[in-house]
């Protein structure tokens, strides 16, 4: 899967004065119908208003777009010049990436079957098909059934994943969207979309961002934000708590007692969804809902509390809150007893993993980004789009790590 590094000789090809500018133009295309809809705001007010994290998501969605383009300079195309030029000091992965990128359409997805941390389907809105799963580490812990996004999903090394700008839709920016795509493809009078293709949506990629930024605004400038609650009403902080296995505990001592447990429902070898047994579909989020959820929900409607995996010499509880988290570890001590030691626990708050970035970054959202801080929020928007590959399990590998699986010669083979 991709990491921070992937785009990193991109990035600083983008600095020729050529690409720099035709990607100011972009930038414009995608935030500058809305600026200049609001009289006194400019480009730096954004990051202010939205936060450092939305401001870097959105230029990052411009940014994909930007590598799609084609324009009347030499090359024509940023990521076939530099693969020309320089794609010999990239990797397979990295250059598959950037291939990945280059012919990306963004579209609008729904979400179901989230996999905590792990997966998620999803449903084409716009173009429609057959609904696809989509490996990702990091979305999935916030995402829940029935979300709307817009995004970039492309194929590398064999997996789907998620593109670094990705924004959550309510149902007023969605209608928004669907309103414009049906005023620009001439289906005013109805109710459903027209038929649109991959080039009609790449020449269009702007009216995403721009439904999106304009919901987004008038939420944040006009009423109270979004709660950073979860269903259970608590503040939303997440704890990744580590149990060490105790010695001469195997995993295969473990998985047994959460099988038996009626909270624990399995998802492959070594992963474990932890259920609230008293949840239903009635207990979730009223359709329609603006909020933006931070709880994934079963297709029986059972709510997610949090996930349990086997990693190596260790069993790992990851919630989004400080009760769960002590639930959770009264409920492993109970169902484990003597097989796990000690507990130790990471804490991270909202703020801390979409906004944990240098101080002088605050002007992200600038046209005139210096070009190390652009490279900062593209690697930042991707590191937490692809959370730890190396060591989630996966199916295909016998249910083993990647990391793992390089341990031995059959398996790096």
């Amino acid at each position: 899967m991709p990491t921070s590094d992937d785009l990193k000789g991109l990035m600083k090809f983008l600095t020729r004065d050529e690409w720099h500018t035709c990607f100011d133009e972009v930038l414009e295309d995608h935030i500058g119908g809305v600026l200049d809809a609001d009289q006194g705001m400019e480009l730096a007010d954004l990051a202010e208003i939205l936060g450092d994290h939305w401001a870097s998501t959105l230029w990052g969605c411009a940014f994909e777009d930007f590598l799609t383009q084609q324009f009347e300079v030499e090359g024509g195309n940023i990521v076939d010049e530099y693969l020309k030029r320089r794609g010999w000091k990239e990797g397979p992965q990295s250059k598959a990436y950037m291939e990945a990128l280059r012919t990306s359409v963004m579209s609008l997805y729904e979400v179901s079957d989230v996999v905590f941390g792990q997966s998620l389907i999803a449903r084409d809105l716009i173009r429609g098909g057959e609904p696809i799963l989509v490996s990702d580490g990091t979305a999935t812990k916030i995402l829940k059934q029935g979300d709307k996004i817009a995004a970039r999903i492309v194929s590398v090394m064999g997996k789907n994943v998620l593109a670094g700008g990705l924004l959550p839709f309510t149902p007023e920016a969605t209608e928004a969207l669907f309103d414009t795509l049906r005023h620009v493809f001439a289906e005013e009078n109805t109710k459903t979309l027209p038929a649109i293709g991959d080039e009609d949506l790449q020449a269009v990629a702007p009216v995403f961002t721009l439904s999106w930024l304009s919901d987004m605004l008038s939420r944040t400038m006009n009423m109270d934000m979004p709660s950073r609650e979860n269903a259970d009403g608590d503040e939303v902080v997440f704890h990744d708590i580590r149990f060490p296995l105790s010695s001469g505990v195997t995993q295969k001592d473990v998985a047994p007692r959460l099988d038996a447990h009626q909270e624990m429902s399995r998802a492959d070898a070594k992963f474990w969804n932890w259920l609230d047994a008293t949840s239903n579909d009635k207990n979730n989020t009223v359709e329609g809902s603006s909020e933006f959820s931070f709880d994934a929900t079963m297709d029986n409607g059972q709510r997610v509390l949090g996930s349990v995996e086997l990693h190596g010499r260790s069993l790992y509880l990851s919630v989004n809150s400080s009760a769960r988290a002590e639930r959770g570890i009264a409920l492993i001590q109970q169902v484990l007893g003597d097989l796990v030691r000690s507990p130790l626990a990471e804490i991270r708050t909202l703020e801390q993993i979409v906004d944990e970035r240098p101080g002088e970054n605050a002007n992200a959202a600038s046209s005139k980004i210096p070009p190390d801080i652009a490279e900062q929020s593209v690697h930042q928007i991707l590191d937490r789009q692809y959370h730890e590959p190396l060591d989630q399990s996966a199916p295909m590998l016998g249910s083993k790590t990647p990391r793992e699986t390089a341990k031995t010669p059959a398996g790096r083979k």
